[in-house]
């Protein structure tokens, strides 16, 4: 099965390869629709990633997004849950409405 971000990086990949080719990007976008259809990017973002992969975006030509900092996945912390058992044991009749408070 193909993610939706794998789906962007094989996009990416064909806009480079097309580009280089020298392909124009009304011709790139069309070929990508028939292969991709709704899921294609649209002809604004395959001018924008030509424009990159050509060189005339000042930008890096990295396929893969960057990371990006911000909210982590996951807060699994040992101290986090050590806290919550204690609340949990201290009080069995809390819930997460109680606990987020505390």
């Amino acid at each position: 099965m193909t993610t939706s971000n794998d789906l962007l990086i094989k996009q990416r990949s064909v806009i480079e390869f097309l580009a280089a080719e020298g392909c124009s990007v009304a011709n790139i976008h069309a070929r990508m629709k028939t292969v991709c259809g709704e899921m294609c990017f649209s002809d604004c973002a395959v001018r924008i990633w030509v424009r990159i992969f050509k060189g005339e975006d000042p930008r890096e030509t990295i396929l893969r997004d960057r990371k990006r900092s911000g909210r982590p996945l996951s807060a699994s912390v040992t101290a986090h849950r050590k806290k919550v058992d204690c609340m949990i044991t201290a009080n069995r009749k809390s819930n997460k409405r109680k606990l987020s408070m505390q």
